[in-house]
């Protein structure tokens, strides 16, 4: 949701007047897919990362503000919490000077923040849940000053009528509630984006949906929140229930959450735009003065303002995007399962992996999701975000398997076809794809190195709970500035 919006109050005729928006837009969208007149002939890649602050003792820093006007720079914005920064990695063709190339930019422009925020007493860090975030960090005082976040808190609320309840069960029990969607914050996330072409997203978005529990397991690195150690990839269930629009009874009623997997397989992007119309009201009715239909009669390319806003309050882990850049419109499918960190070596690991997967199971003459159910895809997403990589998955053909035999086995030589099929050559190749491979030889990612590495310090230095936490993450961001991937990292 990286508009800007102002702070008001919606009338029942606003949002009468934005569903009818909406469906302009729908109608306009369907036009331009018949009329195939997006840009796809170059398909570029990017990349958000999502961040958390720390002071000088890695405790949360609510510096946000500051932090962005010392860093200077328009990639940077702020994001829900104020202990929360993105940065958003200008797109580009995945082969534009190897993968060791945007790996640089992406270090440069961590690397250039970091020196700015160090200035204030504030260091970034790439983590899933920060772990020394406590519940009293994320209280209405925490929430971001941008006015977006503040009229999205009001509209979540009050469409649930009633505090946001958190229930996870793990390694501890949480049971908590909360009056802000503040908790969210706590999720900071890798966003991969991908452009296709509108006969191409249906089979690049359900390979996506077919690896999300892959990725989950392999690239967990969120076994903390508010001090309590729960699932290995924590953020998904918490994300699911932070932003929680439904009451308990329209739950039972099977009304669709915010935060949704989906329900089917889709045979076009059409769908997943329809769908938002359909099953879900408006949390911001904000109205642009373009009318879309009107637009496109007159030979140029619309916004599609109404349609993207709404599409942009609805948090599926694998996101349609529509935007017009240079006035050409394009697609994109925006990978969002993955948790920030540990490093630009795992971070770049993950991305060759998800762009490669994704881009020969789309490719195949028959592929694998019609061979499986999608139910079965949610419940492997679930059941990742759980065990992490110790996590066994359902796959057709091999049945339930560890997920680290998956990926030795079928995935990763996938994965290399694919990025071949990008104009990546082995030697770019072989240094990415072999940290996904060591990752699973040797079981380790980031999830399992903090579990460890918390009860070493916790079981040897008799220090007490939060401090082992933080004396964990000081060691955590230690290592992630001198990037050898996760699963080189010691436990001592």
């Amino acid at each position: 949701m990286g508009r800007d919006v102002p702070a008001l109050v919606f009338t029942r005729d606003d949002r009468r007047r934005y569903r009818r928006k909406v469906q302009r837009c729908l109608d306009a969208f369907s036009a331009m897919l018949q009329a195939e007149s997006f840009e796809f002939e170059r398909p570029q890649v990017g990349l958000e990362i999502e961040l958390n602050l720390v002071d000088g003792a890695a405790e949360p820093a609510m510096r946000s503000t500051e932090a962005l006007e010392a860093i200077a720079d328009p990639a940077w914005s702020t994001e829900l919490g104020r202990f929360n920064l993105e940065v958003n990695i200008p797109p580009r063709r995945l082969t534009s000077g190897g993968p060791g190339a945007w790996e640089q930019e992406v270090r440069d422009a961590l690397n250039h923040a970091e020196d700015r925020a160090a200035d204030l007493g504030v260091h970034l860090i790439m983590v899933g849940i920060l772990p020394t975030l406590e519940q009293q960090n994320v209280g209405a005082g925490a929430l971001s000053e941008d006015p977006r976040y503040r009229l999205l808190n009001e509209q979540v609320f009050a469409a649930r009528g009633e505090d946001l309840r958190i229930a996870i069960e793990g390694v501890d029990r949480l049971r908590t509630y909360a009056d802000t969607i503040t908790p969210e914050a706590a999720c900071t996330s890798t966003q991969f984006h991908l452009q296709v072409s509108p006969d191409d997203f249906a089979n690049y978005w359900n390979a996506a949906q077919l690896i999300a529990g892959v990725q989950v397991a392999l690239g967990a690195n969120s076994p903390f929140l508010f001090g309590k150690e729960l699932w290995r990839e924590t953020r998904i269930p918490l994300f699911e229930q932070a932003t929680d629009t439904r009451a308990e009874e329209l739950k039972a009623q099977g009304v669709r959450p915010r935060v949704w997997f989906g329900e089917r397989w889709i045979t076009s992007v059409f769908d997943l735009f329809e769908e938002n119309a359909r099953y879900y009201p408006a949390l911001l009715p904000l109205c642009d003065d373009e009318d879309p239909l009107d637009t496109l009669e007159n030979g140029d390319i619309p916004q599609l303002a109404e349609l993207t806003l709404h599409n942009g309050t609805i948090y599926r882990w694998n996101r349609p995007v529509y935007a017009v850049v240079n006035g050409r419109p394009h697609l994109r499918v925006e990978n969002r399962v993955l948790p920030a960190g540990p490093t630009m070596a795992d971070l770049n690991a993950n991305g060759a992996f998800y762009y490669g997967l994704v881009r020969a199971l789309a490719e195949e003459d028959r592929p694998v999701w019609t061979r499986m159910s999608f139910s079965a895809a949610e419940d492997n997403l679930h059941t990742a975000a759980r065990h992490g990589i110790d996590a066994r998955l359902y796959w057709p053909g091999m049945g339930e398997v560890p997920v680290t035999e998956l990926v030795l086995r079928r995935l990763l030589p996938l994965a290399h076809r694919g990025l071949e099929r990008f104009g990546l050559d082995a030697e770019w190749r072989e240094p990415l794809l072999g940290i996904i491979e060591q990752r699973c030889v040797s079981g380790r990612n980031g999830a399992l190195w903090q579990a460890e590495m918390f009860h070493a310090i916790d079981r040897n230095s008799q220090v007490g709970h939060h401090e082992a936490l933080r004396r964990m993450t000081e060691q955590y961001i230690a290592y992630m500035h001198l990037n050898a991937p996760v699963h080189t990292w010691p436990v001592d």
